[in-house]
């Protein structure tokens, strides 16, 4: 007996199938930052510049 390679057969989580049945479906996102009073693609920046935006601190302002 073969196991077929199935969604059904992996149990993938539920966002994992999301993602791939509506995978031609996607956008690439572009994600800005502000740097230096204007705002900028991340995508523009250096390998340097990314590594610091990977490590800073994101918070929730609570009004």
């Amino acid at each position: 007996m073969i196991m077929q390679n199935t969604l059904e057969t992996q149990r993938l989580p539920e966002n994992q199938i999301l993602l791939e049945k509506h995978q031609e479906t996607r956008t690439k996102c572009l994600v800005y930052t502000r740097v230096m009073g204007y705002h900028r693609p991340v995508e523009s920046f250096n390998i340097g510049k990314k590594g610091e935006h990977k490590q800073r601190q994101h918070f929730n302002e609570k009004l």
